[in-house]
């Protein structure tokens, strides 16, 4: 049924290491992988195929991604997951969860004796240069003692099984270790796909580890069970912002970047719209440097000032606390039998790649001597004071790279480490494009993760991340590509265990704790929310002024010089078209291709292309607050409008194509308002985005209307018309109109009617709504910056003839509130500059 896997590499399938002669078909499957391939949907490769598209259209579906560094197209893709999941035997299991306990007991201590006695460094068990030579020791931080006890609470491990069956750990992360939420998303993924085969084999389950977890934060807390827990992440850039969005969903904890949070007092608190909440515990996804500018690294927009002195004040859970990113350096593993001798008196139940820093003279001697069996790896990785370069493999250099590699190695050898290479074993995995259909056997490694339940006690969840690769760049980074596949551990039934039931994905809610379920609400998702509904809006205001400018310069209302003026006028103060090119009254035809080249300008601030890009960008930092669907109408409607455009630029066109281009975002722009309507909860992030939508749109009908009046637009039936159209009110006005022409019946509509959703009057009585329900019990003081719709009169708006001042008065207020009201929402509920009189420490 399925290839042995290559010579020399251990064959998960058949539970044996493949030999010279395997002949594949011949060899018996292990008894858990004929299990598996026994139930019904893994013995028709036609079946498999409609598995395989299932799974990544699941994938596609809930917008699984990783940022895949060495694809430089295509940097976010979907995640990759392997139709079959990595079998591992309960008694093999057993072995490596207790060597990952060892090794993380270990590491522990390793850190308590460098932040402490010093004793390793003393007696040469450490070397000085991996240790206070490495940028990733923080002697900021020496002599703190960790709040609860750990300074570790979250450790991943990347082991490799050799052709003898064993395995052995090949690197190690202490920083802010990866992989929690992709081995949980796939997890749910592979057993929905497989559900008998995962039943009758008794796979270990996750969720417990998970509660563990958490359990274990809160009791080491400072608050106890009522511990507030976040997780601090990098923002939507980073590489795994999937994960950590999955992760603290599942987990129920509160995600947030470095903006989100402030220190007050030498407390950790964090800012929401109804002000300042302390957080009591923070899971910590950004690398240590970049974690406080003020004593760590000073360009950091990641970080929070002053985060090292809450730890010092005791007042803080970190995992994982600072300072152990020197423990990440390749290079420490060949020195982990000798310590684990010393501080724990017991040799290493799960051994190290065979690995040689080369600042030792001995080392690099014994290494050197079959450099071609090596990779070269960076002793320091990540360190703007060491040199870098991706890791490589020796055996792909030739006579003369390997001795440039060797004069390299004897004149700076502390730079670099060598690692033997060894083949890694191979597991069945599913080729769904290969011609028919095949299983092929691919290397594998896997990283398993040791996590906290309490003062210096730490469980293996029992499972991980397969990690399959698919070039030798894999082999020395994780980040450059491959597939992964779920891990399962089978029960050890032999010793009595069951299979652990806990769930986290049907948690009993009481009317006593619904409350502690409602999701906050920060002050970095509420700002970004704020600019989804402000861009959501621009992007409808710019796109349906440019197709109005475009089809009236080229239709009969061209002979309307008033109407050429205010278009004109409105296309550049709304940065349609620069600032020097001349007027459509001088130059129609010069001003409309101007306009069509900014179209997709993604570099002019109020272009189409500006506002969808921006739209897309601000929607990215909120993604769990989208649906799906929303999520993706977004994406498609700017690479779209950014695609249709790029064909306009040699100027070979027409308007018509143009509007064509324009008519095609339209109805996606519609959907996006009903998504944001119709389908997202009215909390006050939700209100925000609404305020953001009316502050725009009295700002740009606002301007839109002064300028029609002021260029007599308004007194020609072309411009009337027009303004009807900006307004989207055609259609209301001549039903309710009929062909009426006068002023006010315009005004009637599109500035006193509070059933028109682009009248001023309904756009400001609904502001004031938005603004009336964020605030509650808080003062008035932005309502007051609102006009009162309340106290217009119609009358008094059509009492002159001619400038008509009242109305000029009422429009100008309303366009200088949108201002105010912007800068006041930002002061109270972004920065929270009004509780920001205390300094950071008292």
């Amino acid at each position: 049924m399925a290839a042995p896997a290559q010579p020399g590499h251990y064959d998960e399938l058949r539970g044996s290491s493949a030999l010279p002669d395997d002949n594949g078909a011949d060899a018996a499957m292990a008894p858990a992988w004929r299990q598996f391939f026994s139930h019904p949907g893994t013995q028709n490769l036609a079946d498999l195929n409609r598995r395989q598209a299932s799974l990544e259209q699941q994938i596609r579906d809930n917008g699984v991604s990783y940022n895949v560094y060495a694809d430089s197209n295509n940097p976010q893709r979907p995640w990759s997951l392997d139709l079959f999941p990595l079998i591992v035997q309960a008694d093999e299991w057993r072995q490596i969860e207790a060597g990952v306990l060892q090794r993380v007991r270990l590491l522990e201590n390793i850190l308590h004796d460098v932040y402490g006695a010093q004793e390793l460094l003393r007696d040469g068990l450490l070397p000085a240069a991996l240790v206070q030579g490495h940028p990733g020791y923080l002697r900021t931080l020496h002599g703190i003692p960790p709040v609860g006890g750990n300074r570790l609470q979250v450790c991943a491990f990347d082991l490799a099984r050799g052709p003898d069956g064993r395995w052995a750990v090949a690197a190690q992360r202490t920083q802010a270790p990866s992989g929690l939420g992709y081995a949980l998303e796939n997890r749910l993924s592979i057993s929905r796909l497989f559900p008998q085969a995962f039943e009758s084999l008794q796979v270990q389950r996750l969720a417990s580890s998970y509660r563990a977890l958490i359990d274990g934060l809160r009791s080491m807390s400072p608050a106890g069970a009522d511990a507030h827990i976040a997780m601090l992440t990098p923002g939507p850039y980073n590489e795994t912002y999937f994960e950590q969005a999955y992760l603290t969903r599942y987990l129920g904890i509160t995600l947030v970047q470095g903006n989100d949070l402030t220190v007050r007092d030498n407390r950790l608190f964090l800012r929401t719209l109804r002000g300042l909440e302390p957080v009591d515990v923070l899971i910590k996804r950004v690398d240590d440097a970049w974690c406080d500018p003020l004593e760590l690294r000073s360009d950091s927009s990641l970080g929070v000032p002053g985060l090292l002195q809450t730890l010092r004040s005791g007042n803080l859970l970190m995992a994982n606390m600072p300072g152990s990113a020197f423990l990440e350096s390749v290079g420490l593993l060949g020195f982990m039998p000798k310590l684990s001798r010393r501080l724990l008196n017991e040799e290493l139940l799960l051994p190290s790649w065979p690995t040689w820093w080369c600042g030792e003279h001995a080392a690099l001697q014994a290494a050197t001597s079959h450099l071609a069996q090596c990779a070269i790896k960076p002793t320091y990785t990540g360190s703007a004071l060491h040199g870098q370069f991706a890791g490589l493999q020796c055996s792909a250099l030739d006579a003369h790279e390997r001795a440039a590699w060797l004069e390299r190695l004897h004149q700076s050898g502390e730079e670099f480490t060598l690692q033997q290479e060894r083949p890694l074993s191979q597991m069945p995995t599913w080729d769904a494009q290969s011609k028919p259909p095949r299983i092929v056997p691919r290397e594998v490694m896997l990283r398993v993760f040791a996590l906290t339940d309490g003062a210096q006690s730490w469980r293996v969840l029992p499972g991980g991340l397969g990690r399959i690769v698919s070039t030798q760049d894999s082999v020395l980074s994780l980040q450059r590509g491959g597939s992964s596949a779920d891990v399962w551990v089978r029960v050890d039934a032999e010793r009595g265990h069951k299979v652990d039931r806990t769930t986290l994905l049907n948690k009993r809610i009481t009317p006593a704790t619904v409350a502690q379920y409602r999701r906050v609400v920060t002050s970095r998702a509420a700002e970004n929310l704020f600019w989804l509904g402000r861009y959501t809006e621009r992007s409808e205001n710019s796109l349906r002024l440019a197709r109005l400018t475009l089809s009236t310069l080229g239709s009969a209302g061209q002979s309307c010089l008033p109407l050429a003026k205010w278009l004109g006028s409105l296309a550049a103060s709304c940065s349609l078209v620069p600032a020097d090119v001349p007027s459509p009254l001088l130059a129609r035809r010069v001003f409309a291709r101007a306009l069509v080249a900014g179209l997709g300008n993604p570099d002019s601030t109020a272009s189409v292309g500006f506002n969808l890009r921006s739209l897309r960008q601000v929607a990215s930092s909120i993604r769990e607050r989208l649906s799906q669907e929303h999520w993706g109408l977004i994406l498609r409607t700017e690479q779209q409008f950014m695609k249709h455009c790029a064909d306009l630029v040699d100027g070979n066109y027409a308007t018509l194509d143009v509007l064509r281009v324009l008519d095609s975002v339209s109805p996606n722009l519609a959907a996006m308002t009903g998504e944001q309507t119709d389908r997202m909860t009215r909390d006050d992030g939700w209100r925000l985005l609404s305020i953001g939508r009316q502050v725009e749109r009295l700002d740009f009908l606002g301007m839109a209307l002064a300028r029609a009046f002021e260029s007599g637009a308004v007194a020609e039936s072309a411009g009337f018309e027009a303004v009807l159209a900006l307004f989207d009110s055609t259609i209301t006005f001549h039903a309710q109109y009929q062909r009426s022409r006068d002023v006010a019946a315009l005004l009637e509509l599109l500035v006193m009617s509070r059933e028109n959703p682009r009248s001023l009057g309904w756009v400001v009585q609904t502001l004031r709504g938005r603004l009336t329900k964020l605030a509650r019990d808080a003062d008035d003081s932005l309502l007051a910056l609102t006009p009162d719709p309340n106290q217009w009169a119609l009358a008094q708006l059509c009492d002159d003839e001619g400038p008509l001042p009242a109305l000029t008065q009422l429009l100008e207020r309303c366009t200088g509130a949108t201002w105010r009201v912007s800068d006041g929402i930002s002061l109270r509920y972004f920065t929270h500059t009004h509780e920001s009189s205390r300094s950071l420490g008292a």
